[in-house]
């Protein structure tokens, strides 16, 4: 079972003084950047678990699970995509600081998180099923100085490779990158700062290299 993350541009309806907001967290019949494509009903299944027990998909900031900044009072499928309906929690730092950004227009992107459960297909996927559990909103693109703090903060092979593809790599690139790069930063795991800066720096030339993050 493979997890994934999808990012869509952030098309918000409303966002009051409260912080609350809705929009759009994914898009139906979209091809996205490992080619693959979300069709209608393949969150149905799982909205329909979490409901029955009570639950729903947490809000994150960036895909960090120590960093929730709000609540979804709605989630569901209709004709165009996964509709949302969520609220900003103010009295957290991230929580305002999303607020000013989209009130400014700069933060325009949502990412659902999700497990495939049923998909068809070999280069490009049809996901038909899958498993939500979490949306988050996110930067489109990377920038260097969170790249540099995510890097620092990867502790294994998997971890970086999910974090590749988070940042806009697609499937094969983050492999091939993830199988060299980490774990070169993680022989350096035990130097001295100045070493792992060092790496930290190699890895950031050499994502700017593949043309991608900008």
């Amino acid at each position: 079972m493979e997890r994934k993350t999808v990012t869509t541009t952030l098309k918000i309806k409303n966002l009051d003084d409260g912080g609350h907001f809705d929009g759009y967290a994914s898009v139906f019949g979209v091809q996205d950047s490992d080619g693959d494509v979300i069709v209608k009903g393949a969150f149905q299944a799982s909205i329909d678990r979490m409901q029955s027990g009570g639950r729903r998909p947490k809000m994150l900031w960036q895909h960090n699970p120590t960093m929730m900044i709000g609540s979804w009072q709605a989630v569901r499928e209709d004709d165009n995509g996964l509709y949302v309906k969520g609220s900003l929690i103010m009295e957290t730092e991230k929580g305002r600081e999303a607020y000013a950004l989209m009130k400014a227009g700069e933060l325009d992107a949502m990412s659902v998180g999700f497990n495939i459960d049923e998909a068809t297909g070999d280069r490009g996927l049809v996901i038909e099923r899958a498993d939500l559990w979490e949306i988050s909103l996110v930067t489109w693109g990377a920038n260097p100085d969170a790249l540099i703090a995510n890097v620092k903060g990867i502790q294994t092979e998997r971890e970086f490779e999910s974090f590749l593809r988070d940042a806009g790599f697609s499937r094969k690139e983050a492999t091939r990158i993830s199988g060299n790069g980490f774990r070169q930063a993680s022989d350096q795991r035990d130097a001295d700062q100045e070493k792992r800066l060092a790496m930290i720096e190699t890895l950031k030339k050499l994502s700017f290299n593949q043309g991608v993050i900008t």
